[in-house]
């Protein structure tokens, strides 16, 4: 359906996807100064990870009850991959060259694809995953289908979360002095080592719970799904001010609408056929960002270093 009521509601889905994973990409920068290039990687091992705890389970077992043991076996191998990265590529390499982290973090990119594409049985095709039942619903001239349910609320409930525990736990209050000042933090005795790894840790979590979303709204993984899904996050990040957490979902939000507006509608437009559809729809998300980059070099929100933990 091409509505724009429906359009609209399908990027709402899709930004919300986006900002999970755009959340990993903007804590650890905002602690760290650290573009974490493997994280696309980590969202597509968690739901590797939810897939392997999907099919050992016994034959039969509900929906219902397989998907929250899916998400924690999805985001136990999503965190144990995000702390080791920090623990055993990253954080050696902190105070040396900037650039060092980032060639780094590419070789991470390529070393979890490999290891999944190699060790994964069939993962060098799309691995079909579990569906969740009933739907689609109907609201309006919109359909939703369960999968979508999901994502929306599991983005409401991980964004809620996440701002509570940065405002009112002891641990959210350091990770925001660290990210405001990590020297003078350390003096005042906080443990900023821990702090980076809580960071990367959930950061590993909302992308793990990304993931499993992903599966059950395209119905399949692969092992080169973090890619693109990767780099539109980090498009979604910027958009919303890099190292800001609230502009991160916002901007994972501001690119699925004008993702799914783009791959619905400039098809129609006259003189622009051969533009149109799912196949252009990553160019229109960094054409996007260069406007973005160009008018509000900062992104939309700009970055609150109070609260960019």
């Amino acid at each position: 359906m091409h509505t724009l009521p429906q359009q609209l509601a399908n990027g709402l889905f899709l930004g919300s996807m986006y900002g999970l994973i755009a959340i990993g990409y903007t804590m650890v920068y905002g602690i760290v100064q650290l573009i974490n290039f493997a994280h696309g990687e980590i969202f597509m091992t968690g739901g590797f990870g939810a897939l392997t705890v999907y099919i050992n389970l016994p034959s039969g077992t509900s929906m219902w009850l397989a998907l929250p043991l899916m998400l924690v076996g999805g985001a136990i191998i999503a965190v144990l991959i995000a702390i080791g990265a920090e623990r055993l590529a990253y954080r050696p390499l902190r105070g040396g060259p900037r650039l060092a982290p980032l060639i780094t973090a590419i070789g991470l990119s390529l070393t979890l694809q490999q290891a999944v594409f190699n060790w994964y049985p069939d993962a060098k095709s799309a691995r079909s995953f579990p569906q969740l039942p009933g739907g689609p619903y109907h609201l309006g001239s919109v359909d939703i289908q369960s999968a979508d349910v999901f994502l929306l609320a599991a983005g409401l409930i991980s964004m809620t979360a996440l701002a509570f525990f940065v405002r009112t736990s002891r641990t959210g209050r350091a990770m925001q002095a660290t990210a405001q000042d990590p020297d003078t933090a350390q003096l005042m005795g906080i443990d900023t080592n821990r702090i980076i790894v809580v960071a990367f840790a959930i950061g590993g979590l909302f992308a793990a719970i990304a993931g499993v979303a992903y599966g059950l709204k395209y119905g399949s993984v692969d092992y080169s799904m973090g890619f693109q899904a990767g780099l539109k996050a980090f498009t979604a990040a910027v958009l919303g001010g890099i190292g800001n957490i609230y502009g991160a979902m916002i901007g994972g939000l501001v690119l699925g609408i004008a993702e799914a507006l783009a791959t619905a509608y400039i098809a129609n437009i006259p003189g622009m056929e051969q533009l149109g559809g799912q196949a252009w729809s990553a160019v229109w998300s960094f054409v996007l960002l260069i406007v973005v980059l160009l008018l509000r070099p900062q992104g939309l929100f700009g970055e609150r270093v109070a609260d960019r933990a």
